[in-house]
Parts: C-alpha cells; structure tokens; sequence
C-alpha cells in the first residue's frame, strides 16, 4: 500500500490574505501622495473593510466570477483597496497603463472584455480621449482631488457605501484568474497575461524571503514602479501579507517629492527604474545634506541594467540597490542580483562585477538559454543565446492564447526575447 499525504488541501487564494491584514496588522499605516501634494492616511484595517464592501458593491452591480474590473489609476490608498477588492470577490483586476496612448488602452480594455471602470479624478481627461470606443457598464471615480464627481459618473465613496462590511467571500479555487496586466514596450498588439491567487501568493513567499527583498512587517516600502505596470513589482501584494507599512507617491514622481517622502516616512525599500534613480542620484548630489533618508535603504532597480557607477553612487549615500529582473509574464520577479556568500570575501570592485549582473533565479525558477539551432548553451559565461523561463508565476499562455507560436518552446518554456550568457 502506498503512503498517501496527511496535509490539507489548503487553497492559496487572496481572501485569506486580507482576512490575514485585518486580524493582525489593522494600525498599519498606509500613506498617499495625494494630487495636491497634501498626504493621506488610513491604515489596513479600514483597507480590509474597504476592500470588503467594493468586493460586495462588485456583486451587487452583477459582476460575475473570472469577470474583469478595470482601473485606471495611480499609486494610492484606492488602488491598493481594488488591488484587494477585486479578487477577492471572483472579479479580475486589469490595470491599464495610462502612459500608453488613448487607442492602445480603448484596444485593450476592449479585448480583455472590461465590465466596469474605476478611474482617478484627475484622469478622467484621459479616459475622456476613448471613451467613445469602449463600453463600461459603470464607471467610478475617485474624488482625489475633492471636486465634486460628475452625475455621469458613481462616486468611489458612494459605490463603496452601497457594500456591505460583513461580506461574504465565495469560494475562489487557486488557479481561478487574480489580476490580468498587458505587455507593452514589444512588437505587435500588447498581449494579457493573467494572474491567478495561486501565483500571486507564491510570488508573495519568494519576494518576502531574506534573499531576495526580505520584506517583512518591520518595513516601510514605497512601490514607485507604477501599481497600472506588471502588479508594481508585486510589493503591494507581498506588503499586505507580510503587514509593511506602504507609502505611495501618486502622480508625483520627481526626485525631490521621492526624497522628501523617504525621508518623511522613513522608507526601507523602494522599487522603480533606473531613470528614477538617476533623477535621485542627482538630487542628492546637487543637496548632498538635505536628505536624511533610513539607514542602508533598500532599493530595487529593474527594467534595464543599471551601471556600475549607480551602484558606487547610491552606496555613498547608504543606499542599496538590488538589480531586479523580470516580465509582465513572470508576474514579474524571476532573478535577483546580490553577493552570495561564496563570494562575500571579494574585495568590493570585485563584488561590483557581480552585483551588475541579472543575479540569480528565485526559487522554483528555472532558467536556460538557448541557440538559434534550439540546442540548451551551458553556463560558462561565454555561451549566448535566448533566455527562456518557466516557474509557477511564469505564465504559460496568454489571454486568448495570442502570440502562442512563437513566445512559448515545444516544451513549454517561455522565451523572453532576452540574448544572454549565464556564468556558473
């Protein structure tokens, strides 16, 4: 007779993640940049609640199951209650990026089959541009800036109201889809990759771990990278589950209204692309005494490989930099540069040489490269070829299983479009 496993067949899903954040960590706080700059504060008790009632206002507006909710949205106090609302109520959250033009974003709202729309104030402009080209059930917007919302539109707060506190979450299995993000920057009509609560929360552990951010409750982390941009990095999810405390710029992304949020808030891990950082670098040189910001500050720097000299920069300043790589298909952390222990005897130009590099794969995901004659190169250093990856938040198709042929291997890795060579 074989021996079968005694463990529960526990789901993976996000409703226990904010029953999780309202238990345990209500008093934490969350803080906004607001468009006038002012800042607002609430904290993840009355995210839980919040989170709960647009989960139950979805519902009651007939928003079904594997059904997308789109946003679009800064980084803020709302944003972080969709990014919890949504899922746990069945719905998909779609984020679009509002830094693509009106036709791309009308295109993709269109495909992914959008029902209903939550929109900042301040962006309706934008949304004004398509609007013509796309048909929302319902769209609801955010009184950011305290003007009074149009009779065209539903109030965020009054939609909100319509929900009940004590909402009943349905039965979500973990493969059912999360949250759904749109490639950009490639060739071709963006393409969705869908999240499932399996994947998210899997990302969450891997992200959460000491070698890779080491997020924990103790920490105060501001996503810079845009929430509407791959689930900004995943660090909203993996702060929610861990109980960090968040601090979000909104719209104000310059180096001056960063620092002064660092320093205010006292924030230990940031995340964005080098061009913010060479913003900061600046900044921090023209004022090399303004600034007070936490001790050995973390900051993770992905979406193009970050120069020697930024690092050299930013460790004058007691600020770390962690080269991050990934995709909108790998949800999307899949490596992380830092100095293993084997190397940690290395003078300090030499640890340079390596932490430049894409780092080493996080756990459960693997990586090969591959030459144009589909043979796998070893990891020598020297051998080039195409970077393919698979791993449980790897995605494995995309929506309507777009761009099949030619982004996934017969074996079923995907292929990144990334040329490299891997050194042991």
């Amino acid at each position: 007779m074989s021996i079968k496993s005694t463990m529960m067949n526990f789901q993976l899903t996000l409703p226990t993640m904010l029953e999780r954040l309202g238990q345990f960590f209500p008093d934490v706080e969350i803080v906004s940049r607001m468009p006038d700059k002012s800042l607002h504060r609430s904290n993840y008790g009355q995210v839980h609640q919040r989170a709960k009632r647009l989960a139950s206002a979805l519902t009651k507006a007939g928003i079904n199951q594997g059904e997308c909710v789109a946003t679009l949205m800064w980084n803020h106090y709302a944003h972080l209650e969709a990014y919890m609302g949504i899922p746990v109520m069945g719905g998909v959250i779609h984020t679009l990026n509002l830094r693509l033009s009106p036709e791309d974003i009308a295109y993709i709202a269109n495909h992914a089959e959008d029902k209903i729309l939550i929109v900042d104030d301040v962006l309706l402009p934008l949304y004004e541009q398509f609007k013509a080209d796309v048909n929302f059930s319902k769209v609801i917007v955010v009184p950011l800036s305290g003007a009074a919302v149009s009779d065209e539109y539903i109030n965020y707060e009054d939609f909100l109201a319509s929900g009940d506190g004590d909402f009943d979450y349905p039965m979500i299995d973990e493969n059912a889809p999360a949250g759904m993000c749109y490639t950009s920057g490639t060739t071709g009509r963006p393409k969705g990759v869908v999240y499932s609560h399996r994947s998210t929360v899997l990302h969450c552990f891997a992200e959460a771990m000491q070698d890779t951010l080491a997020i924990s409750q103790h920490d105060v982390v501001t996503p810079v990278v845009p929430m509407f941009h791959a689930n900004a990095w995943g660090l909203p999810y993996t702060s929610v589950m861990v109980g960090a405390k968040q601090v979000f710029p909104g719209p104000h992304l310059d180096a001056e209204s960063l620092l002064d949020l660092y320093e205010a808030e006292q924030v230990t891990l940031s995340a964005g692309v080098p061009t913010i950082w060479m913003a900061i670098k600046q900044a921090r040189e023209a004022q090399p005494n303004r600034w007070k910001t936490a001790a050995n500050m973390r900051m993770a720097v992905g979406g193009s490989a970050v120069p020697e000299s930024l690092f050299r920069a930013f460790d004058a300043f007691d600020m770390k930099i962690i080269q991050a790589w990934g995709m909108t298909e790998t949800s999307p952390l899949a490596t992380l540069g830092g100095i293993q222990n084997s190397l940690a005897g290395l003078d300090k130009d030499a640890q340079y040489k390596y932490r430049i590099k894409q780092g080493v794969p996080l756990p459960f995901v693997e990586v090969r490269i591959v030459n144009d004659e589909g043979v796998v190169q070893p990891w020598d250093g020297v051998a080039q070829g195409d970077a393919e990856l698979r791993g449980p938040w790897v995605t494995g198709a995309y929506h309507k299983n777009e761009g099949a042929d030619d982004k996934f291997s017969d074996d079923g890795w995907l292929k990144t479009g990334d040329v490299c060579n891997i050194d042991r």
